[in-house]
């Protein structure tokens, strides 16, 4: 829908809480309505608004189009000298026009993708405390326990936050404990679902768990700005985090849950504490997985492989390996009707002591404890290493998030492809100097027979005059479309049912499903349109397992696609409508988001009057 399109409210979904179409309320003028990040619009705001919100004299007289900020916003992003530097400015951008700093992220997909996100936002984490201008979101500390619920009551009334994205900063994007600073992982997670889904920016809310933090060089940071303590563990953390969540559940019922970058030992565990009582989701354990399960369902389709038959080889059973793993296990149980513990047996971990074992229950992850397999079977079978363990299971399927470089070795892969005839590989593990083979090196080693997927962008592959696209499993093409689905639907939880399904909808749009080119999986400058598909899948199973809390779902896929467009957020600038004070909830006052200048707390606004 254009701009011009969104000017008029939608005739048939207008009324919509969420709607984005038709004019914006707000009893802001002057310098308030140009502090506020989602309706400011500097040298774009026309005459007729110049006049009505007193903005005259605060603006260069010349009114300039959307698109001309853009080009000029760009032209000040090139000229930064490093990608530390364009972050930085991009964050500057963000917290005074929201609407340009994601028009220009949009039209610039997939040169800005890395820069506000990773790698550079895990650069931007590190150095956290150091380039500290002004805070973003919410930050909650264990030694204030008492404080949570004053704290999180800052950010709205019950019906103003939709999603909340919370770190407690253990396992940051592969740099490990980075304390305070796990807010930018949450301030990033939330800029990626409104690019890539439409979530409202003003209607997010970034957490931070400030437990203490066991890096050394942030103890010893003179400017950190975190607890300057041990991280906490045990009853104490638990505690912690079950007050942050009871205080959300409370303030804002309707929120969606993120929990992203916990540790090993936290990650798994919190989101099997609260899976069975919120819909919640932890990407680390279930987008990976999920954007996986997609590529490899593209990839059964075109090598013809059956789930009840298939077998799979984990290489690397951390957070994202048992996570990919459990996908997996609900994928077979969907479609074969196994149970989830008969499905787990189609599955093989490895990890650094080899193949997982009964025996070493004592030192097993409690999510690696499903896959591990009886000691009697592998008595007489190799099993310290990857290359024994393809030998005897024969896999369809090899997937790799060791972090362990060249870790598929040519002598490994070629023992796989012996057994099938298309094998499917995936090293997933990332950066790319981490990977555990060339996509280049698969081609060769196996005829050209593979069929691949990666952890990072790797460029396509030539092999005997044709050219093959490699896919990068990028979460953010899945994770934000659940989002969606899970908000619009206002869903009591999220089983895995409704991840397959979301699952189901990825795949679909893979090119090698539909004959658009040999990658199996969509490539991200869709991702909006993928995500439309992907909340409806999620929707409609929502709505067919009794889960969604939303009412007048439309039943009808066009017009339920109509009913979630409607509801997308946009990188527009929309009509503003001046009213008085009376008339303005919490958005038109400019209190609304993480960003806002405006908020003052919690307020009686009836006295106010």
């Amino acid at each position: 829908m254009s701009s011009t399109q969104k000017d008029q409210t939608n005739p048939k979904f207008g009324h919509l809480p969420l709607s984005t179409s038709g004019p914006q309320e707000t009893i802001l003028t002057g310098n308030a309505l140009l502090r506020t990040p989602y309706f400011n619009k500097g040298s774009a705001f026309t005459e007729e608004e110049r006049d009505t919100f007193r903005l005259h004299g605060l603006l260069p007289s010349n009114v300039q189009t959307l698109d001309e900020q853009v080009r000029r916003a760009y032209a000040q992003f090139k000229s930064r000298p490093d990608d530390l530097a364009k972050n930085t400015f991009m964050t500057s951008m963000k917290e005074q026009n929201e609407v340009l700093y994601y028009r220009l992220v949009m039209d610039h997909m997939k040169e800005m993708f890395s820069i506000i996100y990773t790698p550079t936002e895990g650069d931007a984490i590190a150095n956290y405390s150091g380039l500290f201008r002004k805070p973003e979101g919410c930050y909650l500390d264990i030694e204030h326990m008492d404080r949570i619920e004053d704290d999180i009551d800052q950010f709205g009334e019950k019906d103003d936050v939709d999603l909340i994205v919370v770190s407690d900063g253990e396992q940051i994007l592969g740099i490990g404990d980075q304390g305070i600073g796990a807010i930018l992982i949450s301030v990033a997670k939330l800029a990626i679902y409104t690019l890539c889904a439409g979530i409202h920016p003003a209607r997010t809310l970034p957490v931070v768990l400030d437990c203490g933090t066991n890096n050394e060089d942030l103890l010893n940071d003179e400017l950190y700005l975190g607890l300057r303590q041990k991280r906490a563990r045990g009853e104490k953390y638990d505690e912690f985090v079950d007050r942050f969540v009871q205080a959300s559940r409370k303030r804002y019922p309707k929120a969606y849950i993120h929990f992203e970058d916990f540790g090993l030992n936290n990650a798994r565990r919190i989101l099997d504490k609260y899976t069975p009582k919120m819909a919640c989701f932890n990407d680390d354990v279930q987008g990976t997985g999920a954007v996986t399960l997609a590529a490899i369902m593209a990839a059964f389709k075109e090598a013809k492989v059956e789930w009840a038959d298939a077998r799979f080889v984990m290489h690397g059973s951390g957070t994202a390996g048992t996570g990919i793993a459990d996908q997996v296990s609900d994928a077979i149980a969907q479609e074969t009707g196994k149970s989830k513990g008969e499905a787990s047996q189609q599955i093989w971990c490895v990890d650094k002591p080899g193949l997982l074992l009964k025996s070493k229950k004592d030192e097993l992850t409690p999510a690696q404890i499903p896959y591990a397999r009886e000691d009697g079977d592998w008595d007489k079978k190799e099993h310290g290493d990857l290359l024994s363990v393809i030998k005897e299971v024969k896999p369809h399927v090899l997937i790799g998030t060791s972090t362990k470089p060249g870790a598929f070795t040519k002598e490994a892969v070629q023992e796989m492809a012996k057994h099938v005839d298309r094998p499917i590989i995936f090293p997933l593990s990332n950066p790319t100097r981490l990977h555990e083979a060339k996509p280049q090196d698969l081609y060769d080693w196996t005829d050209g027979k593979v069929l691949v997927a990666t952890g990072s962008p790797f460029p396509a592959v030539k092999y005997e005059g044709k050219e093959y696209d490699i896919s990068e499993c990028n979460n953010s093409t899945t994770f934000p479309g659940i989002g969606l689905g899970a908000v619009l639907s206002r869903t009591k939880l999220l089983p895995p049912s409704l991840i397959v399904a979301a699952v189901r909808a990825l795949a679909d749009k893979a090119p090698i499903s539909n004959g658009t080119g040999s990658g199996l999986l969509p490539d991200v400058t869709d991702v909006r349109e993928i995500s439309v598909q992907i909340a409806k899948n999620v929707i409609q199973q929502a709505v067919k397992e009794d889960l969604a809390q939303e009412k007048d779902i439309p039943t009808d896929d066009a017009e339920l696609e109509e009913w979630i467009r409607e509801q997308m957020w946009e990188a527009n600038y929309r009509p503003l409508k001046l009213v008085g004070d009376h008339e303005a909830d919490a958005f038109a006052r400019g209190e609304a988001g993480a960003a806002s200048h405006q908020r003052t707390g919690s307020v009686n606004w009836t006295a106010r009057l």
